[in-house]
């Protein structure tokens, strides 16, 4: 049985030039670098077999992204969706928790966790902790005044008892701030 031929593939002046460009970028996914170069190959008028044994692929795969460009040009070298559950977390709850994690802190603590946050969201820990990764939340490393956890005592007042608390932060009474902004020197 005969194997289709192969689409032939011709190349204008830009799509030659993104292409050129795709294939050389450091920043560009190796994958993205290849297909690129998959397609100028093609063009050049080399075989399937001839560009797989080059890049160490198989002529199948030469072959769908030759189709795919033929297909739709530059839109068909970005990879299509893959297969898989859907999101079950919606746009407007992750807009939810990305808005609430500086805004809000927890009554018995200095900054907002996953557990505490999954707690008053109705989420798993798990997604809120995939949702601060992907937006780069870190309310762990907050640089703002915290109001003290500590209850005080009694019998220290506002003004008697300093000490540095963690992160080098001069905890006054019930109230801390970097050190540098509490001493005048």
């Amino acid at each position: 049985m005969r194997r289709p031929k192969a689409v032939r593939i011709e190349l204008a002046a830009d799509e030659r030039a993104e292409l050129e460009a795709r294939a050389r970028r450091r920043k560009t996914s190796r994958g993205g670098a290849m297909r690129a170069a998959i397609v100028l190959l093609a063009a050049s008028g080399m075989a399937n077999l001839g560009i797989a044994k080059r890049f160490g692929t198989t002529r199948a795969t030469v072959a769908t992204w030759r189709q795919r460009f033929a297909c739709s040009r530059m839109d068909g070298l970005s990879g299509e969706p893959r297969s898989g559950a859907p999101r079950k977390t919606g746009d407007d709850k992750i807009t939810e928790v990305v808005r609430a994690t500086p805004e809000t802190m927890p009554t018995a603590a200095t900054h907002c966790t996953t557990r505490s946050m999954a707690k008053a969201s109705g989420l798993s820990v798990s997604s809120v902790h995939r949702i601060w990764r992907a937006f780069s939340l870190q309310p762990h490393r907050s640089e703002t005044f915290r109001l003290s956890t500590d209850a005080g005592e009694s019998s220290v007042s506002d003004a008697g008892a300093v000490g540095v608390g963690r992160r080098n932060e001069v905890v006054t009474g019930r109230r801390s701030c970097p050190i540098d902004d509490c001493f005048v020197f």
